[in-house]
């Protein structure tokens, strides 16, 4: 267990800042409970970084050295010790966990904390001796809560220009490590603010064919880690980085709600992060999801139509309108695809978005017969609910209808432990695992929820940490 108290200021000293409130608020005692959800996001995590090796994109951060790394093949995660290649190894593990989009994700933060916090405590846990189970999912826990909660009081401006998971993801993963290395009061402070003045990643990758998207979680992962580890070496920072009169608030989010970042809740807010089942923006999963449901109702097989109409809340329409994409990542943010993909496969598979999948002219065919609008009434549910309503029309001119108000995953719609484990099993399949290897990961997993409640001091299973190439 971390050894740091709660934050207290003298009386005599200046008001504590909101950073400061915030790591008062994360370093309450965590349960059994938050602890075990902490190892499901563990797995998912890995999971989906074993899927993102086929993409180019892996080949290119393999391929990359940074200044300082040892000359020679690049190892993954590269263990040298070096600058250079420390930095290639979380970037490996932050950028790759978000290509195949089946991350986890936070609804109202509207951001995806795995492919953060994650590669940042799994890091430190491989160089450092001595930290047990316990130590290392509290720091996940501890990490969550930071990230989502500055992520919820962003406000909506500043996702319009900002990915969230990118610019709040600096506090998460300097969260995690500060409670990981046990900084002190003065240490985590520092920690944050130097991890806040380096908070970046805009939309326009979204808009370009390029690489830059996993950039974002790279770099969100490696300041955060590095502002902690700064920290410990006594090189300090900004104390009001969030509400200064130049800090993060001021300078990127127009209508911020700091008053959220410290509202009260009633439980962890991991809890409250969803598992994504379709390797698909999270904005066309509700829209999956009534898809799934018409095919069952009309004979579980291919589903054929003749027009078909998606209304759903503003963001899914205006980010995942690909009416025909060219690309596996346009695909991935198509609800054209998505619904042409579902009514042909069904539960989708990350292979299902791979280029041959794409250029299939029957799909592309569908997914130009699907019309797109925004329900004024899912729009104003959104981000507290992501849903979805689709319509289509047979060729005998009949017509169905069905709608979710939330997406498969969601605290509401929870994943069961055999989905998460059916999930972790295909993207490490997709991704080359050998099955004896992928088989000691799952069953790691499973070993480890009970571990969790019968020896949380021992040590976390090597499977779960080692290298999966």
């Amino acid at each position: 267990m971390s050894a740091q108290k709660p934050i207290r200021r003298n009386a005599q000293t200046a008001p504590m800042s909101l950073t400061e409130q915030l790591l008062g608020v994360t370093r309450r005692p965590v349960d059994v409970r938050a602890r075990q959800r902490a190892a499901w996001h563990w797995l998912d995590w890995i999971a989906c970084v074993a899927a993102g090796t086929r993409a180019p994109v892996s080949q290119a951060l393999l391929r990359w050295r940074p200044p300082g790394s040892a000359g020679g093949a690049a190892r993954w995660p590269a263990l040298a010790g070096t600058v250079g290649s420390d930095m290639q190894a979380v970037y490996l593990d932050a950028g790759l966990a978000n290509i195949q989009e089946m991350d986890d994700m936070h609804r109202e933060a509207i951001l995806h904390p795995g492919p953060v916090v994650l590669p940042a405590v799994a890091h430190v846990a491989r160089h450092q001796d001595g930290l047990d189970t316990t130590r290392i999912l509290d720091a996940v826990v501890r990490g969550y809560e930071a990230v989502v909660r500055v992520g919820i009081a962003l406000g909506p401006a500043h996702y319009a220009l900002w990915h969230n998971t990118a610019t709040a993801g600096v506090f998460g993963a300097a969260t995690a490590v500060s409670d990981l290395l046990g900084l002190d009061d003065s240490q985590s402070v520092w920690a944050l603010g130097n991890a806040g003045t380096q908070a970046a990643g805009l939309w326009q990758v979204r808009l370009e064919p390029v690489m830059s998207k996993q950039l974002h979680t790279g770099h969100a992962a490696w300041a955060g880690l590095s502002a902690a580890s700064l920290a410990q070496a006594g090189f300090t920072g900004p104390r009001c980085i969030l509400e200064g009169e130049k800090g993060f608030f001021a300078a990127m989010c127009p209508d911020a709600r700091p008053q959220r970042l410290l509202a009260p809740a009633t439980d962890w807010m991991i809890h409250g992060t969803s598992f994504k089942p379709w390797p698909a923006c999270r904005h066309t999963h509700a829209t999956i999801d009534c898809v799934l449901a018409l095919r069952e109702q009309l004979g579980g097989g291919p589903l054929a139509f003749t027009d078909l109409t998606v209304e759903s809340f503003g963001d899914a329409i205006r980010i995942c309108n690909q009416p025909a994409p060219r690309t596996q990542t346009e695909a991935k943010f198509s609800l054209q695809y998505a619904v042409a993909a579902t009514a042909r496969w069904g539960r989708l598979l990350p292979e299902h978005f791979d280029p041959d999948a794409v250029r299939d002219p029957g799909l592309l065919a569908a997914a130009a017969r699907v019309q797109l609008a925004v329900d004024p009434d899912l729009d104003q549910a959104y981000p507290a609910r992501y849903g979805a309503r689709v319509t289509l029309r047979q060729a005998d001119g009949r017509r169905h209808c069905v709608q979710v108000t939330d997406s498969l995953g969601d605290p509401e719609r929870p994943m069961q432990a055999q989905d998460l484990l059916e999930k972790a099993r295909n993207l490490l399949r997709y991704g080359g695992v050998a099955q004896a290897r992928m088989q000691g990961v799952l069953d790691a997993a499973c070993a480890l929820q009970q571990q969790i409640a019968d020896e949380p001091d021992a040590p976390f299973p090597r499977a779960l940490l080692d290298p999966l190439f």
